[in-house]
C-alpha cells in the first residue's frame, strides 16, 4: 500500500508538471471524480462492504465449492449492473458534470471538454468494480500482497499509457496530451485487473459466468449493498459537493476561477498517501478477521480487533496529520511545483492541505469502522449517517466557502463532518457490542496528540530555520523534507515510548520480522 501511494504521488506529480492547475486540468479532474465517485458507491466502498463479510462466512461456515459460487454469481451481477450504469454515465455525461461543475460552462470550452473526457474514463467504473472483488476474495484468503500491489499496476499503468498515447503517439494519430492520460486512466484499470488474476486462480477462484438472483448469498449481498452505497461514498459525495462550489469561486474581478478544484484535487491526493498506507491498509486487514469473529458471535473477539486496529490508526494518523499541516508547502512544492505548477499553486495547495489533514484521523478511523457495521450485518446505520454527514457538510461548505478560506474552507468543512460522523458510529457501535476498550483507547489517543505536537513545534522550527536560511527555493522545499521528516519521526517515536503508547512497538517489529525473512 506504501508503494501504491508513492506511485499515486508521482503520477499526480507528472500531471501537475504536464497540466499545472490549468482549465484542462480542472475538467480532468471532474471527468475522472465522477466514475470515481460510483467507484465508492458500487466498487470500492458498497460492493466490498456487503460482499467482503458475506463471502469471509461462507469461508468459515461452508464449503470451498459454495464459496466459489457466490464468487461467481457476484462478479456476474457487477458486470452486468455496473456495466448498465457505465453506458448510462456515458449517455448522461452532461447532465452529470452540469450537475456538479456548474461554473464550468462559464469558461468557453471547459465543460465540452469535461464532458468528452468524462465519457472517455466511465468504463474505469466496471474494471475497477471487478478489482475490487477481487481484493475483497484475496483478503478474505489472507493474501494482502498482491491485491494491495495492484493499486501500483493502476498507477504506473495510468501514467505510461498517459504519456505514450498523450505525447508519443498522439502528435502523429491526433490524440491530445489530456485525452491520452484519460484513456490511460482506463487502461490502467484494466491492468489492475489482470494483475490479480493469476492470484485468484491458484486460490482456486477462477471466475465462470453465472447467474441466479434467487440464490441465497448474492440477495444477501445486493441487499447490504444497497445502505452500504450511501454509507461508504459520503467523503467522496462531499468532494463532489465541494468541487461545485469551487467551480463557481471568482477572482478579484469577478470572472470564474481556473485553479480551485485542481487545488482541492492535489491537496487531497496528499491525504490520500497516510490515508492509504494506515486508514485503507489497517481496515483492509482487520475486516475480515472481524467478519469471522462476527461469523462465530465471538464479541470479545471483535472488540479487541476493533479496538486494536483503531488505536493503531491514531497513533499512526494523528502525526502525519501534523506533519501534513506544518510541512504542507516544502511538500507540495518539492512534488509539485515544476513547469506550470506555480509558487501560487503551491501556497493554494498547500493551505488546503492544512484543511484536509485536520480530519485525517477521523477518515482513516471511518475506514475501519464502517465495515464493522456491515460484518454486523447492519448497513443503516452507515448509511443515516452518511446521509446526515452530507447534509451538514452541504450547509457548512456553503458558508465556508464565502469566508476568507474560501477553497480551503471546503476542505476544513469535509474534515470536520468527518470527524463528527466517526465519533458518532463510534458510539452508535459501542451501545450495540459494549465498550471497545476505553480503558486504553482513550489515554493512547492523548498520548499521541502530545507526541504529535511536540513533533509539530520542532518541525515547525526547523522548517522555518531552513527556509529562512535557504530562501523560498526548491532547494529550501527539499532540504526542509530531508531534515524534518527524519527529525519528526524520531522526536514522535521517542516521546511514545517515554509516554508508553506500545502501538508504536507493532508495526516496527512487523517490519523486522519481514526483513528477517
Amino acid at each position: 500500500m506504501l508503494m501504491s501511494r508513492v506511485t499515486g504521488l508521482v503520477r499526480e506529480s507528472v500531471m501537475a508538471a504536464l497540466f499545472g492547475a490549468s482549465q484542462a486540468y480542472d475538467a480532468f479532474v471532474l471527468g475522472f471524480r465522477i466514475p470515481n465517485l460510483m467507484r465508492d458507491l458500487f466498487a470500492e466502498g458498497g460492493l466490498s462492504a456487503a460482499f467482503v463479510p458475506i463471502f469471509t462466512r461462507y469461508l468459515t461456515t461452508r464449503s470451498r465449492e459454495e464459496a466459489l459460487r457466490l464468487y461467481n454469481l457476484v462478479a456476474t451481477a457487477i458486470i452486468m449492473i455496473v456495466g448498465t450504469l457505465c453506458a448510462l454515465g456515458v449517455a448522461f455525461s452532461p447532465q452529470l458534470v452540469d450537475l456538479f461543475a456548474h461554473g464550468f460552462r462559464q469558461v468557453p470550452g471547459k465543460y465540452e471538454l469535461a464532458v468528452r473526457l468524462s465519457r472517455i474514463m466511465f468504463p474505469f467504473l466496471l474494471l475497477v468494480a471487478i478489482a475490487a472483488q477481487s481484493m475483497g476474495v484475496l483478503n478474505a484468503c489472507r493474501k494482502f500482497g498482491i491485491p494491495a500491489l495492484s493499486s501500483v499496476m493502476f498507477n504506473v499503468g495510468s501514467i505510461s499509457f498517459g504519456l505514450i498515447l498523450g505525447f508519443v503517439l498522439g502528435p502523429r494519430v491526433g490524440i491530445q496530451p489530456i485525452y491520452g492520460m484519460a484513456w490511460g486512466v482506463v487502461l490502467g484499470g484494466a491492468l489492475q485487473v489482470a494483475f490479480q488474476i493469476p492470484t485468484l486462480i491458484k486460490a482456486g477462484f477462477a471466475f465462470r459466468p453465472a447467474i441466479d438472483f434467487r440464490d441465497e448469498g448474492l440477495r444477501n449481498v445486493l441487499r447490504l449493498m444497497g445502505p452500504a452505497l450511501l454509507g461508504s461514498a459520503s467523503t467522496q459525495i462531499n468532494i463532489l459537493v465541494n468541487t461545485n462550489f469551487a467551480s463557481g469561486l471568482r477572482d478579484a474581478s469577478g470572472m470564474v476561477m481556473n485553479g480551485p478544484v485542481s487545488w482541492l484535487n492535489y491537496a487531497f491526493r496528499f491525504m490520500q498517501f497516510p490515508l492509504g498506507v494506515f486508514g485503507v491498509a489497517i481496515a483492509a486487514a482487520t475486516l475480515p478477521e472481524i467478519a469471522r469473529s462476527a461469523a462465530r458471535s465471538d464479541f470479545r473477539e471483535f472488540r479487541e480487533t476493533l479496538s486494536r486496529s483503531l488505536s493503531m490508526v491514531m497513533v499512526l494518523t494523528l502525526p502525519s496529520s501534523v506533519g501534513l499541516a506544518v510541512l504542507g508547502p516544502s511538500i507540495v512544492g518539492a512534488i509539485y511545483q515544476y513547469h506550470k505548477f506555480t509558487a501560487f499553486d503551491t501556497r493554494q495547495t498547500a493551505l488546503a492541505l492544512s484543511c484536509y489533514a485536520a480530519g485525517l484521523a477521523g477518515y482513516a478511523s471511518l475506514k475501519v469502522l464502517i465495515p464493522a457495521f456491515y460484518a454486523l450485518d447492519d448497513a443503516r446505520t452507515p448509511m443515516l449517517v452518511s446521509l446526515f454527514s452530507v447534509a451538514v457538510n452541504f450547509v457548512t461548505a456553503s458558508y465556508m466557502v464565502q469566508t476568507p478560506l474560501r477553497h480551503a474552507g471546503l476542505a476544513l468543512a469535509t474534515s470536520t463532518v468527518s470527524v463528527a460522523s466517526f465519533l458518532i458510529l463510534l458510539l452508535v457501535l459501542r451501545r450495540r457490542i459494549g465498550p471497545l476498550n476505553a480503558g486504553h483507547m482513550l489515554p493512547t489517543f492523548w498520548k499521541a496528540a502530545t507526541a504529535s505536537l511536540v513533533m509539530g513545534c520542532l518541525c515547525f522550527t526547523s522548517s522555518g530555520a531552513i527556509h529562512q536560511w535557504l530562501g523560498a527555493t526548491h532547494t529550501a522545499s527539499f532540504a526542509d523534507l530531508a531534515v524534518s521528516i527524519p527529525l519528526g519521526a524520531g522526536v514522535y517515536f521517542a516521546m511514545c515510548r517515554l509516554l508508553g503508547v506500545t502501538e508504536i512497538d507493532r508495526p516496527l517489529q512487523m517490519l523486522a520480522r519481514r526483513f528477517r525473512r
